[in-house]
This record gives structure tokens, sequence and C-alpha cells, in this order.
């Protein structure tokens, strides 16, 4: 299934999942996502792994594995698509229960799984979020989990911590639409306390990748 499409962001956003494809056309202004092992070649440069950028009218060369999210920009007024959001997608805290999310204006998509990747939308409405300071995946216990999240609309930070307490911060990453943080994890699979955070109401997307081994999680929310 070389290009396949997900329905996460529906209506809001296009997505597709497009895999070994020698050669990718992408024509409206997309956010692309390189989630291989190998570099995708573009215009005689190189989009790295898990690395992202904005593209319009290119072709992508040699893709072994990408997200491309479409319509990201297409909105007249972020304001009014974040209403819109927010009647359709339920808080973190109803789909997920974790405590840190009780209260904070968070809301998110459903999640799907294309192979080994997790891929969820998430809203966060206000400023500051205060999402709360966090470094386990407890659904995935097979070592190798890698996690980044990519800035869809509006603009955020993602921050990293050396205790569960913001005022030990020692690095902060702004960012806009179409950036991906860098991974954040040690070559054991290890995180430091981490959390994203807001500059302005925002929506990011998260994509969690499965080390082989581990079981994809049942999806109840």
């Amino acid at each position: 299934m070389p290009i396949e499409i997900v329905t996460i962001a529906e209506p809001f956003f296009g997505m597709c999942h497009v895999t070994d494809e020698a050669q990718y056309e992408v024509a409206d202004r997309a956010i692309v996502v390189n989630v291989a092992d190998r570099p995708i070649y573009i215009e005689g440069q190189t989009l790295a792994p898990l690395q992202s950028a904005i593209f319009a009218n290119i072709t992508m060369r040699d893709v072994d594995r990408a997200i491309v999210v479409e319509r990201f920009d297409a909105h007249a007024d972020d304001a009014d698509l974040c209403i819109d959001v927010r009647k359709a997608w339920p808080t973190a805290f109803e789909l997920r229960g974790e405590e840190r999310l009780r209260g904070v204006e968070h809301y998110m998509s459903p999640k799907v799984f294309v192979g080994n990747i997790g891929l969820t939308m998430y809203h966060s409405a206000s400023v500051p979020l205060n999402v709360g300071l966090h470094k386990d995946h407890p659904f995935c216990p097979v070592p190798g989990f890698r996690e980044v999240h990519t800035q869809i609309v509006g603009f955020g930070k993602m921050q990293q911590c050396r205790e569960r307490d913001p005022a030990t911060l020692y690095l902060e990453e702004p960012m806009a639409p179409g950036m991906t943080h860098r991974p954040m994890y040690d070559d054991q699979g290890n995180y430091p306390w981490h959390q994203y955070e807001t500059t302005t109401p925002s929506i990011f997307m998260a994509l969690e990748i499965l080390p082989e081994g581990a079981e994809i999680p049942k999806l109840g929310g």
C-alpha cells in the first residue's frame, strides 16, 4: 500500500502515509515528515530522518516512508478553526485519564497506527498550556520507543527539564508550522522530563514510533 489515506484529522486537514515511492508529487503546500531511516531527496537537497518542512510544487524522490499533511494553512482564521476543532475532538483527559491532563485545555483527535507509527493530532487551546512534565511511555515497555512532534498550526515550544520542575529547564525548541523538534531520547531510549508548551493556541501532531517486537496498543482513545 504505497499511499495510505489517514482520516483522523478530517475535515480539518488531509493526511497520507507514503511508502516505497520512487517519486511523489507535492503540488499545493504541505508539511512532509520523513519517518524513514534514510533521506528523502528534494530539489537536490535531502530531508533527513525525523525531519520535516513545508513544501510546494516539488517532486520528492526515493521516498521510503513519509507522512504528508495537507491543507494545514488553508483556513481563513486559525481561531475559528480551533473553535471547530474543540467541538469535534474530546479532551485528552477524557480519553487518556492522566491526572496531569485534568482541567487542561488540551484536545485530541482519534489515534491511528500506520504500521508501527501511531499518529495523533492535538489541539492546545490555552496559553500557557501547563500540560505537565513527563518522561515515561508505559504503553510501550519494549526499549527503543521513539516519539517526536510536528507543529501544524500556531506556535509552541518543546521543553526539556532536569527534574519534574519547569524551573530546571535546560533546553527549549521553538515550534512553528512545519517544524519537528529534534529527537530527545538517548541511545538507550531514555527520555528527559519534557513537555509541549504553547506560545499561541496551536495544533501539533504526535508521532509514536514503536520498536520491533512491541505490540500495537488497543485504541480505546
